[in-house]
């Protein structure tokens, strides 16, 4: 597929007003996806910033397998997902991480990663950086290491960079709102 430079990813992602509930913009990924032009543009942008020497990509429930996917395909390595409790058949390695309204739990295979594995996770969007920060908690547990963090969205508000400590991180959009 020819992809048109003029595309610019941002006009490809709706603002939803007040949704899940008031006060919140949602940034809808929906028209970035049903646009093949945009989705590759999305992803070749994702992959030129692919540190060297990776192992896998590690993708969160349930849009971080979309991009995660998407890129692991294109730059030739494989692809790890993180759940939600009790969607993984094998033995699971789990997580409770804390969400501004409660705790929520995440879990990866014990096998899929091993020590010295290289990782780059990726994920549609930074917020609050709860999940980012339990999912790179949670591939040290399997003794590998996270080198790069990829975000196609970053709300930069609500500071969730912060939570990622050392780990370099990349978003394509940033927002305020």
């Amino acid at each position: 597929m020819i992809i048109t430079p003029a595309i610019q990813l941002r006009d490809y992602i709706r603002n939803i007003p007040d949704f899940p509930k008031q006060g919140i913009n949602f940034k809808d990924i929906s028209p970035l996806l049903a646009n093949g032009e945009a989705f590759s543009k999305c992803i070749s942008e994702l992959s030129v910033h692919m540190p060297d020497k990776i192992d896998a990509i590690v993708g969160m429930e349930a849009r971080g397998f979309l991009f995660g996917a998407a890129l692991a395909q294109l730059t030739g390595v494989g692809f790890v997902p993180i759940r939600k409790p009790g969607k993984l058949p094998a033995e699971t390695h789990t997580i409770e991480y804390d969400l501004e309204y409660g705790i929520d739990t995440l879990e990866i295979h014990r096998d899929a990663l091993s020590r010295g594995h290289r990782v780059v996770i990726v994920d549609d969007l930074l917020a609050t950086g709860g999940t980012a920060s339990a999912s790179i908690q949670l591939i040290e547990q399997l003794g590998a290491e996270v080198v790069a963090c990829l975000f196609v969205i970053e709300l930069d508000f609500l500071h969730g960079r912060e939570k990622l400590g050392t780990t370099p991180a990349l978003s394509l959009l940033h927002y305020n709102d």
